[in-house]
């Protein structure tokens, strides 16, 4: 049972009605996602999350449009968002993705989060103990799925920092500089990461 009554398109009225429109606009004639519907129980949220996501998930920006919704999958498979999976499927199909990419974006935000457990404990556990025993924990998935070397680590810079792991977003952000990526780029993969982040736990706190 959801604990919030979304606002239909036929119920919205002022600023909401407004952002719907501009929704249509963004997204075309079908039927509003239900989260936005969801978001809508608070104005001004769905205000803040239309204009980010336009901005810094959906239009093309210092990231083309194909890694901005990997990223966004990503996310919204690290904050188990049900309904945001596949709306960035989908959105990875539009964009003629394979059919193997949202399966792999999906393996490596989970090998990332496995190493965020790793190296975070490392770096929080108070003592220099751990920091001479190897990881022993295998990742082959970075270099053996569809997505090329520089989403991965666009990726696991989202993941790891969504996760709080120092270590891992330092080093994936040196990586992804190594490979050329931009610092603009980078910041807007946070942005990106960011707002799928917040849609995600408003709308499973909501549901």
């Amino acid at each position: 049972m959801s604990r919030i009554t979304a606002v239909s398109e036929a119920e919205a009225t002022d600023k909401v009605a407004q952002t719907y429109d501009r929704l249509r606009e963004l997204l075309g004639d079908a039927p509003l996602p239900e989260p936005f519907l969801v978001y809508a129980s608070v104005p001004a949220f769905l205000q803040d999350f239309y204009m980010n996501f336009k901005k810094f998930v959906y239009s093309e920006g210092k990231l083309d449009a194909k890694t901005k919704a990997t990223v966004a999958l990503a996310v919204a498979s690290a904050t188990r968002c049900g309904a945001w999976i596949d709306l960035m499927s989908e959105r990875c199909r539009q964009l003629e993705l394979p059919q193997q990419h949202t399966a792999d974006t999906l393996a490596v935000a989970a090998t990332c989060a496995m190493y965020n457990a790793f190296f975070k404990f490392r770096d929080i556990s108070g003592s220099d103990l751990f920091s001479g025993m190897g990881v022993g924990l295998r990742a082959h998935t970075f270099t053996n799925t569809s997505l090329d070397e520089r989403t991965v680590e666009l990726v696991n810079i989202a993941i790891s920092d969504l996760n709080g792991c120092k270590p891992c977003t330092s080093g994936h952000v040196d990586s992804a500089r190594k490979l050329g990526v931009s610092d603009d780029a980078i910041l807007e993969t946070v942005q990106c990461a960011a707002t799928m982040a917040a849609g995600c736990l408003f709308l499973n706190a909501a549901q």
